[in-house]
């Protein structure tokens, strides 16, 4: 087979283009560069410790009964907490008949603890829940007659971080 003039220009010109071409396949550049920039943190609004409707009555030296509850949070998120903790104020007081002892904060006992390992309070009205606490009135050695009939003893609820 002879081969003329013409196609032998062809095949090289072929083979040229194919060097030319494979040789851009592996061709790149490179550079350097850098950038700054920033974040910014939130904070959160203070959650409400809502108590649950409180189902029964407290007498001296009675079984203890269960406090829980559900929080308001109006943080853009959802927010965690270790625990709720719970006391009667110190300063409180009621006293119906001047002739007997007053009831105090004394009188009572809260125990208990809540949320193991920690409590996440979604965003919302009554949403969560804790519980884990107990309030008890205790048996004592004086008159409690000034704590007979109470139509409210004050818990003060605090949220742990």
């Amino acid at each position: 087979m002879r081969i003329t003039r013409r196609k032998k220009f062809f095949i090289a010109g072929i083979a040229a283009l194919g060097l030319v071409g494979g040789g851009g396949a592996f061709a790149y550049w490179t550079t350097t560069g850098g950038g700054s920039g920033t974040a910014a943190t939130g904070t959160t609004a203070a959650i409400i410790v809502n108590q649950n409707p409180f189902g029964a009555a407290l007498y001296p030296g009675g079984s203890a009964v269960t406090l829980s509850g559900t929080f308001d949070s109006t943080n853009t998120g959802s927010v965690s907490i270790t625990s709720v903790t719970a006391l009667i104020p110190v300063a409180w007081s009621a006293q119906a008949d001047a002739a007997k002892p007053a009831c105090t904060a004394a009188d009572f006992t809260i125990a208990g603890s809540t949320g193991a390992p920690r409590i996440v309070v979604p965003v919302g009205s009554a949403v969560g829940s804790w519980t884990g606490l107990t309030i008890r009135l205790d048996n004592t050695a004086s008159n409690q007659d000034n704590c007979k009939s109470l139509t409210t003893v004050p818990i003060t609820y605090t949220v742990v971080p």
